[in-house]
């Protein structure tokens, strides 16, 4: 992992850039040897990888008691 944040900090790459647009969506990048997911439950969940995935629960971050 140090090698990594070595090679990222030698060549000016951030983990987030400095200046994003409201409401772009930015994956970062992912780290060589992170957990994954089997193929199976990767496709279930729209992602490899356990560190990204993160369900959507529609109104219920209104509040909403449904």
């Amino acid at each position: 992992m140090d090698f990594i944040n070595d090679v990222m900090h030698s060549y000016g790459i951030k983990a987030l850039p400095d200046k994003t647009v409201p409401a772009m969506a930015y994956v970062p990048f992912q780290p060589y040897g992170a957990e994954s997911y089997t193929a199976v439950r990767g496709f279930e969940a729209g992602t490899m990888y356990p560190c990204l995935d993160k369900p959507w629960y529609g109104g219920k971050c209104r509040g909403d008691k449904r």
